[in-house]
């Protein structure tokens, strides 16, 4: 299935839907029929990078140890509210938050930082405007007060530049949680196990699937909802995941 060919699958079900792809050989690729989305778990990437922020000035410490009792045992991705060992260093948590999606180990992030002084870092360090975190994860009764989690499409091309202007060492510690993400059921469905190293974070809620990400030779997202059937979606993701991250490879 030809790229369009799939997008055109997924406008026809009525998804809404927003596609990126850059080889860093040819123009970037961006096609969209929305551009704000519900952000499932991509929120977190922009969490991770204001976290580094806020670290630069001290404010945070990944070293600093963090009680998993310290939040509400919330459900849904992740298993760290199961863990028997209930004091972990933050970049413990940072990790979970990113490779497990783990919503406990996110929440506890945000209560490090604190969702109004995350909301400034965002605007202001980050430049994001569309993309934002309004509440923590699994508060369903935030939701019915009308506060939710947006990614906004155009600044999901805009992490990749905030990813790239890192420190070394941070980038490179970005990327190994990044790399770390335990989900392949999107993106790379299509693609052999251990054959391609993708640095990426995917989401997941009812309606909503998402998987962002990078190799060494390509960027890549596509960001859905309103979808209706997931296993036609999951198999867009993998003919799009096949296409692309295989096309990057073969450019090496």
């Amino acid at each position: 299935m030809e790229i369009n060919k799939a997008l055109k699958v997924l406008a026809d079900a009525g998804v809404e839907y927003a596609f990126y792809f850059n080889d860093r050989v040819n123009p970037p690729v961006f096609e969209s029929n929305q551009i704000l989305f519900s952000s499932a778990s991509i929120i977190k990437v922009p969490i991770l990078l204001s976290w580094l922020e806020l670290e630069r000035v001290r404010v945070v410490d990944r070293k600093k140890k963090c009680c998993l009792d310290d939040e509400a045992q919330v459900g849904g991705a992740g298993f760290a509210r199961q863990f028997s060992t209930r004091r972990l260093a933050y970049a413990d948590i940072l990790l979970m938050m990113i490779a497990t999606s783990d919503n406990l180990c996110t929440n506890l992030i945000l209560q490090e930082i604190g969702l109004k002084r995350l909301q400034e870092v965002m605007r202001g360090n980050l430049g994001l405007q569309g993309t934002r975190c309004e509440r923590k994860l699994m508060d369903y009764a935030a939701r019915e007060r009308g506060l939710d989690n947006y990614i906004d499409a155009k600044e999901g091309i805009q992490l990749f530049r905030l990813i790239d202007r890192l420190h070394e060492e941070e980038r490179n510690w970005v990327h190994s949680l990044l790399l770390a993400n335990t989900d392949s059921a999107l993106l790379m469905r299509n693609i052999p196990r251990d054959s391609i190293d993708f640095y990426h974070k995917t989401g997941s809620m009812t309606g909503v699937l998402h998987d962002w990400g990078f190799t060494n030779t390509c960027e890549l997202f596509l960001f859905t909802q309103n979808v209706t059937d997931e296993p036609a979606v999951f198999e867009v993701f993998g003919e799009i995941g096949k296409a692309c991250l295989l096309s990057g490879q073969s450019q090496k």
